[in-house]
Order: structure tokens, then C-alpha cells, then sequence
């Protein structure tokens, strides 16, 4: 599977590009931000450097290995980094999943970025790679993430725990996203 037509897009207030090395600094200030920390996990603890590096790694490694991930986000006017977003392989109670994950820095939040985004990821994930589903899921404090879910289509499945963790957990599939995107483009 080639990458190359999946290396950047745009949505019509974004742009998204696949991560890169050159991406470390941005990263680096996603992860730094307590509150970008509270929707990933309870405790809201920053990542330091080192740790936000490696997890950057995970993310170039993944892109290696399947063929699309995380890519940065930017906002189209300014070109200021926004966050992440993207597929990620994940293992969900022992079943290989793809998850459609995404973090945003505060100052872009309430804005409908994260569906926007979301929206032309799972356009990719649908059309260009052929996926018959995703999974999406989230801690069950974070309904800012739950709404972005439910806005996509997707559907909830269950409350479960993920990473010691209580989340709740979303599906959508093929057949359940062509309707959605009808219906968004009337």
C-alpha cells in the first residue's frame, strides 16, 4: 500500500500533514498542556519531552508499518499548529481495532474542528482504504469527545475500560458512514 496520497490533505478550515520528526516541538507543547492531559487521562499530568518524543516515534513507526496514522494538523488561515488527529491500530479487549484518535490544543476547541477533521479521516479510512470500521472511544468524563462521536455517526457500543481505565466506547461502519455523509452534504 502506498502512503503518498495519504501524506497531506485539507478540510476548509484545516490542513493536515503525516507527521514527521520535524513535528517534535508541536508535539512536545500538545502533550505539555494539562488540559489537552485531561481528556487523554484522569490525572491531567503532562507529558514531559522525552515521554512526548517517544510517543511521536510509536506514531512515525505505525505509519511505517500500515500505511497511514496521526498527521499534524494545522489551522488553514495562519498555518498555526492545531494538533492530531488520525487511524491508529489498537487492540480493544484483545481484538485489533482501528481507532480514529485526535487531540486538539484548547485554544481550537468548541469550534467544530475535531469533527471537521474526524470527517475527512474517516472519508480516507472509508474510501481510500477500504476499512470496514472504526472504532472510536474516550474517557467517560470527556462528552466534548462523545459529541464529536455521535456528530460523525458513530454509534455507541458499550462502557468498558481501556488502559485500567473507564471509557465508553464507539463503532461506525461502512454502511453507517455513507448515510451520514449524505445527509451532511444536503
Amino acid at each position: 500500500m502506498t502512503s503518498a496520497p495519504l501524506d497531506a490533505f485539507r478540510t476548509d478550515r484545516l490542513s493536515a500533514e503525516r507527521l514527521r520528526p520535524e513535528h517534535l516541538p508541536d508535539y512536545v507543547r500538545l502533550f505539555a498542556d494539562a488540559r489537552v492531559m485531561a481528556t487523554l487521562s484522569p490525572d491531567g499530568k503532562p507529558l514531559p519531552a522525552e515521554e512526548s518524543a517517544k510517543w511521536l516515534q510509536r506514531s512515525l513507526d505505525h505509519w511505517d508499518r500500515h500505511g497511514y496514522g496521526y498527521w499534524a494538523i494545522r489551522s488553514a488561515a495562519g498555518n498555526q499548529f492545531a494538533g492530531r488527529a488520525g487511524l491508529k491500530r489498537a487492540e480493544v479487549d484483545g481484538k485489533p481495532e482501528v481507532e480514529l484518535a485526535y487531540a486538539l490544543l484548547p485554544e481550537f476547541w468548541g469550534r467544530g474542528l475535531a469533527t471537521e477533521i474526524s470527517q475527512a479521516i474517516l472519508n480516507i479510512a472509508f474510501a481510500e482504504l477500504g476499512l470496514a470500521e472504526v472504532v472510536c472511544f474516550t474517557l467517560t468524563t470527556n462528552v466534548a469527545s462523545q459529541r464529536v462521536m455521535k456528530k460523525l455517526g458513530f454509534q455507541f457500543e458499550r462502557d468498558g475500560v481501556h488502559v485500567n481505565l473507564p471509557h465508553v466506547f464507539y463503532r461506525l461502519t461502512t454502511a453507517g458512514f455513507a448515510p451520514h455523509i449524505a445527509s451532511r452534504d444536503r
